[in-house]
């Protein structure tokens, strides 16, 4: 990133493309996963109405996903100053949704080249542009609804996209992107989809969940394969990402520049960012905690079993970020850090 333009960076990307000319259906789940793509298309210009006026003084989330709702601090603010905190926040949320789904966009883009069979090689090329219709649908909503309102990456957040977009194993690229970033992605487009208090971003949240559901698809029937495969050194260096990952997208963002947006002193952000520790050792979780991560913990459970990742090691490494690996897949939340 250069100081003339904070808005891009360059990334080295080294990775072997393969032209694979064998067009017989290899992988008939993974054709059907295509096929389901190609039917389940959606035009963000025209299947949207950008007519429907949006009232950022109701607030776009509801309050209860905003950093120290329901604390002393969060009681004494004025009715004005919560609304003002609610479209900060709730902006600095989507952006980094938004910065995810433009690097989904590249490392898909990437994949296409790098996956070993046509049925995975077509089903990518759909997914290209699926993240490109996400990031142009919350592009879009951010610039002509919410004021232009499109804040920075966030450092975990554009740590883990340097690196799966510098990756130069397909196998790695996918568990980073479609098992972990993918599920972060469905609970939180699920979560914003049933909780929005913006009926036209409800709408938008909707759209993107049947996509990216099926981006997670892919991993699951993609991967079991290729991990059953890997000799020792390379199951070693999947499950070593698989938790580096994780911890990038479990241990939080915090949206201070959503606070300096607002007004808020340096003092008064220490101390939401306390308050958001606090919460979390205490297992004291508002909305955000309670529900949406125990939904993606659960998935993300799933998941590993479902492609063979889950190992004794793994298992121990996800109990330190707060999973609690368990028989029949489910997770009971523990003390984590809020980040």
């Amino acid at each position: 990133m250069t100081a003339s333009n904070p808005t891009q960076h360059q990334i080295e990307s080294r990775f072997h493309t393969l032209f694979q000319r064998d067009y017989a259906v290899q992988a008939p789940d993974m054709r059907r996963l295509y096929e389901n793509a190609k039917r389940d298309q959606w035009n963000a210009a025209s299947d949207i109405d950008w007519s429907t006026p949006v009232d950022l003084e109701a607030g776009v989330f509801a309050d209860g996903l905003v950093d120290g709702y329901g604390s002393e601090f969060w009681n004494r603010l004025d009715t004005r100053t919560r609304g003002r905190l609610n479209v900060e926040f709730s902006c600095w949320r989507l952006s980094q949704i938004l910065h995810g789904e433009e690097g989904a966009m590249l490392a898909c883009s990437q994949l296409v080249a790098m996956v070993p069979t046509n049925d995975a090689k077509f089903f990518q090329s759909t997914q290209v542009v699926d993240e490109a219709r996400h990031a142009e649908v919350l592009s879009r909503y951010l610039t002509d609804k919410c004021g232009g309102r499109i804040y920075p990456i966030a450092d975990n957040l554009r740590t883990l996209f340097d690196h799966l977009l510098g990756e130069g194993k397909w196998f790695i690229k996918t568990v980073g992107l479609q098992l972990i970033a993918e599920t972060f992605a469905v609970g939180m487009f699920r979560m914003l989809a049933e909780t929005a208090r913006d009926p036209l971003l409800r709408l938008i949240c909707q759209r993107i969940v049947a996509d990216e559901s099926r981006h997670m698809g892919f991993s699951v029937l993609g991967l079991p394969d290729v991990i059953r495969s890997l000799d020792t050194a390379e199951r070693r260096e999947l499950e070593q990402f698989t938790i580096e990952a994780c911890r990038l997208v479990m241990r939080g963002m915090f949206a201070r520049e959503a606070f300096e947006a607002v007004g808020f002193s340096t003092a008064q952000i220490a101390q939401v960012r306390r308050i958001r520790a606090e919460a979390a050792r205490a297992n004291d979780y508002v909305y955000f905690r309670a529900t949406f991560k125990r939904e993606m913990y659960t998935q993300v459970m799933g998941n590993l079993k479902k492609v063979g990742l889950m190992s004794p090691w793994i298992a121990d490494q996800l109990r330190t970020l707060g999973f609690d690996p368990e028989v029949d897949g489910r997770c009971r939340t523990l003390e984590t850090s809020a980040g």
